[in-house]
């Protein structure tokens, strides 16, 4: 099968007319049977990779999902975009099982969710031998590795897809997993010679920052009023600290409820489904929260304490600006944070080899929140993303500190990692820079490389200091897997051998930057028109939800409401052309969205403002309340040429009118015969002198109306 397929289903049931990158080679490698593992960031598209050949393959696409609450989005999401799809877990009762099987064996359900327990099970087995399945779709793959964030056992029974399944492609999708990570999601499904898609991390629309946890709260106070009506996400580290951070939110005027673990179940539903219907905006949680959740109009993620990995707070802030528009990300650390984490990974149960891993990697996370390296910059080149500038949209880009040419420095460094053959970690390679007398430097005869006693210039926190920019720069990496050694990356080597530069920032405290109050800048009258229709839109948006009984995001995302108020689609040809909009939700929406888009236009004209778009409309409005032409060219002081040009206009559009008045059905076919011997845009004084004059310029416009219509 070819993409032609895929691109018509792209437009028909998502909206949308190209694909982002990757995600077409991905479904070409879907479409050839070859197996493939995705990395793509939180809102990045992966789920697009196995949805369109879902719906474009014969047969039933298998997704193993690990939350409950993530099928029920993603099958909510499908059915309202007119796919069948369907999912089997314990939330459902037998009899509601036995319709999923009967829909399933009858070919109805494009794409079945099941948990992983669910599809290893004994019980399970009959039914999937007896479907015809297209492909297996494994998501949040990380989770079948123990080298990922988030392991979970079950996961690793998955293996069996390709032992009894050999000839169905697997694609395995995850947000995050670093290179060893990648390695054993391969091992761990015994996935055959696997494509390797490793879309770009970057997440431009969302800004981070990070700041000290001194008044926190009165830091977070601030920010949402700040934010105010926008949905958010405050992550905290404590069950206690999500309840009392939420009551004293709520005490200062904010609605905010509070989510974890021993929260009953009923309530922990009742406060998730608060907040996918817009209901309750501000959510103060356990990280499990939002795990499960495709809301796309979530404008910000807050961590209340510092997160114990990169990868996890990657995946976490992901789930803020989804839909692209702008989001912010804030974090606030302390090293009390550390020392719980700490605390907490010594007395848990996992192995010691996980343990150090654990602890490298919650390090690792405090590094970066202390490094005065662009943030952007430091969580991509630690998934392995060369990112050599500067993002511009970080606490640390807007507010650089000092810094100076540290391409020497940066070679010692890397010239004693190099002539250690790459055997030690942080802290033995700083020892060796400064000449120190530790009895593991003269055991292994470090004493003797070139670059020992090279660096006493600085001190141990001052070459710390250097040596993690060098580290969040992407210069070296960590080898978690090899008793965590430092190894000098391809671009750590041409700082070392090509003679290329590098600026790092000086080794000391930099100042605190004066808080800058920005002068708020006067709103052109677009801009203030463009977010008055937006916040009707969302209002229409949240009225047609609770008539339905979805949640609002799944109407329309955040970003088409905006195209909408930017646009404004006056009919059913212009609504195609935003983006999201598919042919079933026009179907199911669209008249609504149109009618009040057309009574926005209809009141701005009204009280003076020009809008584009707006005439056509106004004019049409006069006719259908039953105004002649003549009388509506008076009412409005233009010709009535001027007023059959906007009829014909609304017509082209899509509108009802009867045009046999204007030309008849003979006229029309003359005319549009002859339309090929010009060229576009029409000129009507040419056609009207090629018919010597036959045809006038009502008939004309009228037949070239039809003729574009019926295109």
């Amino acid at each position: 099968m070819d993409l032609t397929h895929a691109q018509a289903a792209l437009k028909k049931y998502f909206g949308y007319e190209s694909f982002r990158p990757l995600q077409s080679d991905i479904i070409q490698t879907v479409y050839n049977k070859h197996d493939a593992l995705v990395l793509m960031p939180t809102g990045g598209g992966k789920s697009i990779c196995f949805q369109i050949p879902a719906v474009t393959l014969d047969g039933v696409a298998v997704v193993v999902s690990p939350l409950i609450a993530l099928m029920k989005d993603q099958v909510e999401g499908l059915n309202a975009n007119g796919i069948h799809a369907a999912f089997i877990n314990s939330s459902l009762t037998g009899e509601q099982i036995r319709d999923v099987e009967n829909d399933l064996l009858a070919g109805y359900v494009k794409l079945l969710y099941v948990s992983p327990e669910k599809l290893v099970s004994q019980g399970f087995q009959p039914l999937l031998k007896r479907l015809n399945i297209s492909l297996f779709a494994i998501d949040e793959a990380h989770c079948i590795s123990a080298w990922g964030h988030d392991f979970r056992p079950e996961y690793t029974q998955l293996k069996f897809l390709k032992e009894q399944y050999p000839g169905i492609p697997v694609i395995a999708l995850t947000a995050t997993a670093d290179k060893l990570t990648r390695k054993d999601i391969v091992t761990q499904l015994g996935l055959d010679d696997p494509a390797i898609f490793i879309a770009s991390f970057d997440r431009p629309n969302i800004s981070l920052h990070v700041r000290s946890g001194q008044r926190r709260f009165e830091q977070i106070v601030d920010f949402l009023k700040q934010h105010s009506r926008q949905s958010g996400i405050i992550y905290c580290l404590s069950r206690k600290s999500c309840e009392s951070l939420a009551d004293k939110l709520n005490t200062k005027g904010f609605r905010a409820a509070y989510y974890h673990a021993e929260v009953p179940p009923a309530m922990r539903s009742k406060v998730q489904e608060d907040f996918i219907n817009d209901r309750i905006p501000i959510i103060c949680a356990t990280i499990a929260f939002g795990m499960g959740i495709d809301k796309s109009n979530v404008r910000f993620v807050i961590h209340y304490n510092l997160p114990r990995n990169l990868e996890g707070y990657y995946q976490e802030i992901g789930r803020s600006g989804r839909d692209g528009l702008p989001a912010d990300a804030m974090l606030f650390f302390s090293y009390a944070d550390v020392t719980s984490y700490r605390e907490m990974f010594e007395q848990g149960e996992a192995s010691a080899e996980q343990k150090e891993l654990k602890i490298a990697k919650l390090n690792r996370m405090y590094q970066y929140a202390e490094a005065p390296v662009c943030r952007r910059k430091t969580v991509l080149n630690y998934f392995g993303e060369n990112y050599d500038h500067n993002c511009g949209n970080c606490d640390v880009c807007q507010n650089p500190p000092r810094q100076f040419d540290g391409t020497v420095s940066v070679q010692k460094a890397l010239s004693a990692i190099i002539r250690t053959e790459e055997k030690v970690g942080m802290n033995l390679l700083i020892d060796i820079l400064r000449g120190s007398q530790r009895r593991e430097i003269f055991e292994n005869n470090f004493q003797q490389i070139k670059t020992y006693g090279a660096g006493k210039e600085y001190t141990f926190e001052d070459w710390l200091f250097l040596i993690s920019q060098m580290l969040h720069t992407g210069l070296i990496e960590i080898a978690y897997d090899d008793h965590s050694r430092l190894k000098v990356t391809e671009e750590g080597k041409k700082i070392l051998y090509e003679g290329k530069k590098v600026n790092l920032a000086l080794p000391q405290p930099k100042a605190k930057p004066e808080e800058r109050t920005p002068r708020a800048q006067e709103k052109s009258k677009t801009q203030v028109m463009r977010e008055e229709l937006f916040e009707r839109l969302q209002m229409l948006r949240r009225t047609v939800a609770q008539q339905q009984g979805v949640p609002p995001y799944l109407i329309f995302s955040d970003a088409t409401l905006v195209e909408m108020a930017e646009k404004r689609p006056l009919t059913d040809a212009d609504m195609l052309q935003v983006s999201g909009v598919g042919e079933r939700k026009l179907q199911l929406y669209g008249d609504a969205f149109i009618e009040a888009i057309r009574k926005f236009v209809l009141e701005k004209t009204g009280e003076g403002s020009r809008v584009t778009g707006s005439t056509q409309l106004v004019t049409w409005d006069l006719y259908k309340k039953g105004h002649l032409v003549e009388e509506i060219a008076e009412m409005r002081g233009v010709s009535t040429l001027t007023v059959i040009s906007h009829l014909a206009t609304m017509y082209e559009r899509g509108e009802n009118l009867d045009i046999r008045q204007w030309v008849s059905p003979e006229e029309c076919d003359i005319i549009q015969g002859a339309l090929p011997l010009f060229e576009e845009p029409y000129q009507m004084k040419a056609i009207h002198e090629h018919f010597n004059e036959r045809y006038n310029y009502d008939k004309i416009r009228f037949a070239i109306a039809d003729m574009r219509r019926g295109r």
